[in-house]
C-alpha cells in the first residue's frame, strides 16, 4: 500500500515536470515574421500583435531623449536559418540587407530607453503592432549584434 502511494506520487511529479518542459519549449519557439511577410499581409496586419525581425539600418536611427522616442528602419532578412547559413551566416546576411537599397524596409517606433546594442547591421527582433500609418510600433525590442560577438571570440587552438 505504502509503495503504491510512492509510485503514484512519483508518476504525478514526473508528469508535472514533462508538462512544464513541453509548455516552456513551445512558448519559447515563437515564430516571428520577416519584413516581406508583414508587407505582404498589408492592411490585414494592421493592429495585430506580431513579432518582427529585420536588420537595423544605422543611418535611420533617431532618438529623442527628452520624450524617450526612438525611430529607425529595418530591412528584410530571411527567416529561415538554413537560408541564412547558405548566405554566409547572420553577420553576412545582416550586412547584405543593410547595403541593398532594393530590400523592403519598414519604419519602427519604440518608446523607451535606447538600447546599447542598437547600431547599424544589428538584428532587431520586435514585438508590437503595425499602425495605420505603416509604422511598426514596437512594445518589446531585442537586439543581436553578431559582429560584436564574433570579434570577442578568440581563435580556437587545436592540439593533436
Amino acid at each position: 500500500m505504502q509503495r503504491n502511494k510512492f509510485l503514484i506520487g512519483g508518476a504525478l511529479i514526473l508528469a508535472a515536470v514533462v508538462y512544464l518542459i513541453a509548455s516552456s519549449t513551445s512558448a519559447s519557439a515563437e515564430y516571428f515574421m520577416t519584413v516581406d511577410e508583414l508587407n505582404q499581409e498589408g492592411a490585414s496586419a494592421v493592429n495585430k500583435s506580431v513579432r518582427l525581425s529585420g536588420a537595423v539600418i544605422g543611418d535611420t536611427i533617431q532618438y529623442d531623449s527628452a520624450n524617450l522616442m526612438l525611430t529607425f528602419e529595418v530591412a528584410h532578412v530571411p527567416g529561415d536559418n538554413n537560408e541564412i547559413e547558405a548566405e554566409g551566416g547572420l553577420a553576412a546576411v545582416l550586412h547584405a540587407a543593410v547595403i541593398d537599397p532594393s530590400r523592403s524596409r519598414i519604419k519602427v517606433a519604440y518608446e523607451g530607453v535606447m538600447p546599447d546594442l542598437l547600431r547599424n547591421e544589428a538584428q532587431a527582433i520586435m514585438t508590437g503592432k503595425l499602425g495605420d500609418d505603416g509604422v511598426f510600433h514596437a512594445e518589446e525590442l531585442l537586439l543581436k549584434c553578431p559582429t560584436k560577438y564574433e570579434e570577442a571570440v578568440p581563435d580556437q587552438v587545436t592540439s593533436n
